[in-house]
């Protein structure tokens, strides 16, 4: 490619999606960076083929996520990261590339410059940040340009981002570190406490997409349930149990209820006029922490309000992201009638 191009970019905890402008999603792949130690450090592999390292690796090989709550935790790694993946999308290009990111709506002054400086060291032109409810609300197909209270819930790998959303800002926001990793990590606490079995956060994922729920007392027809290997805390040997959604909902109920216990405390904090709206046209949930069977009926009845999953909701923050490029003219302004 040899012109400017325009890039939206989801940089998750868990994964980066990349939107290229006329292109659509090009990219959709783990934040994962296994590195082989000794006297000179060396990149083994970055994305999928890393993630495909966790919990097998050997001692001289280490994976590492470089982000954390939606933020860089490790820098130079993010930065290798995103130069991989860029190449991998964009390729070289003649001019620098417009480049916008989403970020969760509480992050420091800090943190926005370092994922500024970051685009820009991986050869980024112009950047532009976006927070991540209002990226999800446009990938949603939300109007967020209208006087009316929306209200989204997006839940990623680090962090749940909610965010009450009229005339295309924010004006009400909140932020839990309760996401789709701390469920993995709820499931891993809960059948070492009560089987005395050991699961990497790889099984614990698994278990979750496989048969996560939030309904404690599921009926029978309902009740799902798989065999999980892991190795014994006593014996140190291999071992199997038959684990259901029942138990899976017991182990992250805390998390589930801190999480709508959130969302009902920004929407306690949202002026009256648009706390109206969202009571009418309830509330949207997106990211992958979304698609947590039942999670959406737990936080409609604690919010007390109809709670909705978007049909794509891991792919929303992206689409949004995109969205927000493509209304991007020369000199990085909308072309929108937006800020």
């Amino acid at each position: 490619m040899l012109f400017s191009s325009k890039i939206g970019i989801d940089l998750g905890t868990c994964s980066v999606l990349v939107y290229v402008k006329g292109k659509g999603i090009v990219l959709r792949e783990p934040s994962v960076v296994a590195i082989r130690k000794g006297e000179n450090i060396t990149i083994e592999a970055i994305g999928e083929e890393a993630y495909r390292m966790v919990g097998r690796t050997p001692k001289d090989v280490e994976t590492i996520y470089p982000l954390e709550g939606g933020v860089i935790s490790d820098y130079v790694y993010c930065e290798k990261m995103l130069k991989y993946y860029l190449g991998k999308t964009i390729g070289r290009t003649l001019f620098a590339p417009t480049v916008c990111v989403c970020i969760p709506c509480k992050i420091t002054e800090v943190e926005r410059m370092a994922i500024m400086d970051t685009c820009r060291n991986v050869g980024a032109g112009t950047v532009h940040l976006i927070e991540e409810p209002i990226a999800a609300a446009m990938g949603a197909g939300i109007d967020i340009t209208r006087p009316s209270g929306s209200m989204v819930v997006d839940i990623g790998g680090g962090t749940t981002d909610i965010a009450v959303i009229s005339l295309s800002q924010a004006v009400v926001t909140g932020s839990v570190r309760v996401a789709g990793n701390t469920f993995d990590e709820d499931i891993m606490r809960y059948i070492r406490k009560k089987y005395g079995l050991l699961i990497g956060l790889k099984t614990a994922e698994e278990i979750k997409m496989e048969i996560g729920s939030c309904d404690t007392n599921p009926a029978e027809s309902e009740l799902l349930s798989m065999k999980v290997r892991g190795r014994s805390v006593t014996s140190g040997m291999p071992r199997e149990i038959e684990f259901t959604s029942r138990e899976v909902a017991e182990a992250v109920y805390d998390s589930v209820r801190t999480l709508a216990d959130t969302v009902r405390e920004v929407l306690e904090k949202t002026p009256p006029e648009l706390a109206s709206d969202v009571t009418e046209h309830g509330i949207m949930m997106t990211g992958g922490g979304s698609l947590l069977r039942d999670l959406d009926r737990v936080v409609s009845e604690v919010a007390k309000v109809d709670v909705f999953v978007a049909d794509d909701a891991i792919s929303c923050v992206a689409i949004g992201t995109g969205r927000y490029v493509d209304s991007l003219g020369l000199g990085g302004r909308r072309t929108d009638g937006q800020k």
